[in-house]
């Protein structure tokens, strides 16, 4: 399914070292004529680390999607009453945001946002990035996987030496995972390597 003309939610949690690959993503996502509605975590609007400013960030956000963001609950709630979105990506989605997620949580935007779209039955896609993947998290990652019209962008370990439990989505699989995820299907393999961490 063409992502033209899809209203597509984008919203952003705090793995900030995945943050400039995003960006490319999302404006190749803008120039495939999607309709992005930006949606920020507390984290991702607020804290600075030495990958960026979250002001830096906001304004990026607004310069590829052309939109202010979402950056409450209050304003991710509408949402769901009124049905806006096609489909809504977590870009990238913390092993916070997936244990929350799995567990009915919804304390930031981008949690109310999930919830609210998901009751009208729509897809949300995972763009996965934690450091405890094959953890504590793997649990939670098992339970979205196994729920209905929750997608994941393939995903895979980013550095099995150094970081033996990371998982990173790979975020250049965004569209055509959302486009199957318009269609209900997850893209498959869901599973990929990471060629360059290999020994």
């Amino acid at each position: 399914m063409d992502i033209k003309g899809r209203k597509i939610g984008i919203a952003l949690t705090g793995s900030f070292c995945t943050f400039e690959k995003m960006f490319e993503e999302l404006q190749k996502l803008r120039d495939a004529g999607a309709d992005i509605y930006p949606i920020m975590s507390d984290a991702s609007q607020t804290i600075e680390s030495r990958f960026g400013k979250p002001d830096t960030y906001v304004t990026k956000i607004k310069e590829i999607t052309g939109k202010e963001p979402i950056v409450s609950i209050s304003g991710a709630e509408p949402i769901g009453p009124k049905a806006c979105l096609d489909a809504l990506a977590i870009l990238p989605c913390t092993g916070n945001t997936a244990a929350k997620l799995a567990n009915g949580i919804t304390d930031t935007p981008v949690l109310m946002a999930a919830k609210a779209h998901m009751r009208n039955n729509r897809p949300l896609v995972i763009s996965i990035s934690t450091n405890d993947g094959l953890g504590m998290n793997l649990k939670n990652i098992g339970l979205l996987c196994n729920s209905k019209n929750i997608y994941f962008v393939p995903f895979g370990q980013d550095n099995h030496e150094a970081k033996p439990n990371s998982l990173v989505a790979h975020v250049e699989l965004l569209i055509p995972t959302l486009e199957m995820a318009l269609e209900h299907r997850q893209y498959q393999p869901i599973l990929k390597d990471y060629i360059s961490a290999r020994p």
